[in-house]
């Protein structure tokens, strides 16, 4: 077994799964820091999901919907990515009104993101469109599909259109609910031996969210952004600690999945701590 930061692995490393994207960068800015035993590998959300599941991964920040439909694995860690309104890295943008859409593209690095904007258009418009995929390095305006679910940082920058609608989905949930939407957690495969992983990854995330300023400006290059836009992204759009209400928000789209068929009729939310 190693150990560190008062964490017992079983076998040589901690292999751990972190998010490319900028919406998780607090969360990972530190990991080395904290865990510098750990093997850390960063990727697409869905790719994580299949690694978690595939057992390439003891743990990973996976897309909220992946811990429902994965048997057996459990949430470690209060540190996840979650918004209470816009969130503005995850997008639904349509060419024709919603009540309309007939054919829906949906980003393959998202399942979650995939599996809200479904629930949104059958609640609210009784409607069950035709999925197309997006590919990961292909943009909104690429696809024909009547509407398109886009997420991450390419989310972030000119959509092209012109569009009947753009809809970011964290607030299209936060106005239809009034919850928080949690979009991915750190999520551990069931054979992994994690006590007490929560405490050195929620202490990573406190260490990160003290380098905002640091991880902005070196993001503003990378993604062609404004390092004002990705610090107000950063601080004000995204909520890193899951928290009761949170919680609510996780436990009202878990109750939505599992009625539409997006999720096993026997899920549920398994937390380590």
């Amino acid at each position: 077994a190693v150990r560190g930061a008062g964490v017992a692995i079983v076998g040589e490393k901690l292999r751990i799964g972190a998010v490319r994207y900028l919406n998780s960068k607090p969360l990972i800015e530190c990991l080395p820091d904290v865990l510098p035993e750990a093997e850390i590998t960063v990727d697409y959300p869905s790719r994580l999901a299949d690694g978690l599941a595939g057992g390439r991964f003891d743990v990973a920040l996976i897309p909220s919907i992946e811990t429902l439909r994965l048997p057996g694995v459990r949430v470690v860690s209060d540190a996840c990515v979650s918004c209470d309104g816009p969130v503005r890295s995850v997008k639904m943008v349509g060419r024709v009104a919603p009540r309309k859409i007939a054919t829906l593209a949906l980003d393959e690095g998202s399942r979650t993101s995939a599996a809200l904007a479904r629930i949104l258009l059958k609640e609210r418009f009784g409607i069950e469109p035709s999925l197309q995929p997006l590919g990961l390095e292909s943009m909104a305006e690429e696809s024909p599909a009547d509407a398109v679910v886009v997420i991450g940082d390419r989310a972030m920058g000119p959509l092209g259109g012109p569009y009947e609608f753009v809809w970011d989905l964290g607030d299209e949930w936060r106005a239809w609910t009034g919850l928080p939407f949690v979009f991915a957690m750190w999520t551990a495969r069931p054979a992994a031996e994690v006590a007490g992983l929560g405490l050195p990854l929620g202490s990573a995330r406190d260490r990160g969210l003290a380098r905002l300023s640091q991880i902005a400006r070196r993001s503003s290059a990378e993604l062609d952004l404004a390092e004002a836009e990705c610090i107000e992204y950063l601080r004000d759009a995204l909520v890193f600690h899951l928290g009761p209400r949170q919680r609510q928000g996780l436990e009202r789209f878990a109750d939505l999945a599992i009625g539409h068929g997006l999720a096993p009729e026997d899920s549920r939310l398994e937390f380590a701590d």
